[in-house]
C-alpha cells in the first residue's frame, strides 16, 4: 500500500505542480507508474499465498505474472539508464540541456523503454511456456520468476539460458556500462563544482547501481548463480 499510494501521489504531485514539467519528473512519472504495476502483478498473489497452506496458481496467470514482472523489470532498468543520461546532460552540458532533452525526444526515450521491456519479455514468455514441463511443477521462488520456471522444463535447457543470459547483456549490461560511463563524466564535473545542487543530481545513480546490480548478479550467470534463498532475497530487496 505504501509503494503504490506513495506512487501515485508522486505522479499527482508532478501533474499539479507546474514547475514540476520538466524532463526529470517527466521520466519520475514513468518510474512511478512502472514501480505501481510491478508491486500489484506480484505482491497481491503473494499475499493470497501466505494465507494459504495448498499455494497454487493457475498457468495462464502464472504466464501473465512472468510476461508483466520481467517486462516491467526491463522498463525500469531501461528508464533509469534514461534517466541517469538526462542528469549526465543537466550536469555537463546545462546550457543546452533544455535544447537536447526537448519534449518529443523525452517521449521517444520513454517510449523505447516501455518498448524495449515490452518485447524481451513478450519472446522470453512465449518460448519459457513452450518448454514440455515436468509433472512436478513446484516453482521454488515468490513468484512465477524467469529461470525458476525454466528449471520446470524436462528438457535441456540450455538455449533457453542462453537466450536469458543475452537478453540480460542487452538490456541490462549494456545500460549499465553506459550507466558508469555517464557516472564517471558527471562525478568529474560535480568535482568542479561547488554548490551542493550540482552534487543533487548525481544522487539517484545509487539507486541504478543498486537495481541492476541485483539483477546481473542473477541472469547473467543462470548456472552457477546464487541458492534459491539468496534469489529470493535479491527479487525481494
Amino acid at each position: 500500500m505504501v509503494t503504490v499510494l506513495g506512487s501515485f501521489l508522486i505522479v499527482l504531485l508532478i501533474r499539479l505542480d507546474s514547475r514540476l514539467h520538466t524532463p526529470m519528473y517527466f521520466f519520475l512519472t514513468n518510474l512511478s507508474l512502472v514501480d505501481v504495476s510491478y508491486a500489484t502483478t506480484i505482491v497481491p498473489q503473494m499475499l493470497v499465498h501466505f494465507l494459504v497452506e495448498h499455494k497454487v496458481i493457475p498457468l495462464v496467470s502464472c504466464a501473465a505474472q512472468l510476461f508483466f514482472s520481467l517486462g516491467l523489470g526491463g522498463i525500469e532498468f531501461v528508464l533509469l539508464t534514461v534517466m541517469a543520461y538526462d542528469r549526465y546532460v543537466a550536469v555537463c552540458d546545462p546550457l543546452r540541456y533544455l535544447v537536447i532533452m526537448h519534449g518529443g525526444f523525452c517521449t521517444r526515450l520513454a517510449i523505447t523503454s516501455w518498448v524495449s521491456g515490452s518485447v524481451n519479455s513478450l519472446m522470453q514468455t512465449v518460448i519459457t511456456f513452450q518448454l514440455p514441463m515436468c509433472s512436478n511443477k513446484f516453482i521454488d521462488h515468490i513468484s512465477c520468476e524467469l529461470l525458476a520456471v525454466v528449471r520446470l522444463a524436462c528438457v535441456d535447457t540450455s538455449s533457453n539460458e542462453i537466450a536469458v543470459m543475452v537478453s540480460s547483456i542487452v538490456l541490462l549490461m549494456s545500460p549499465f556500462c553506459l550507466l558508469l560511463l555517464s557516472c564517471v563524466k558527471i562525478i568529474s564535473t560535480i568535482l568542479k563544482i561547488r554548490s551542493t545542487e550540482g552534487r543533487k543530481k548525481a544522487f539517484h545513480l545509487t539507486v541504478v547501481v543498486l537495481c541492476c546490480g541485483m539483477a546481473i548478479f542473477i541472469y547473467t550467470q543462470p548456472h552457477s548463480g546464487p541458492s534459491g534463498l539468496q534469489k529470493k532475497l535479491i527479487s525481494l530487496f
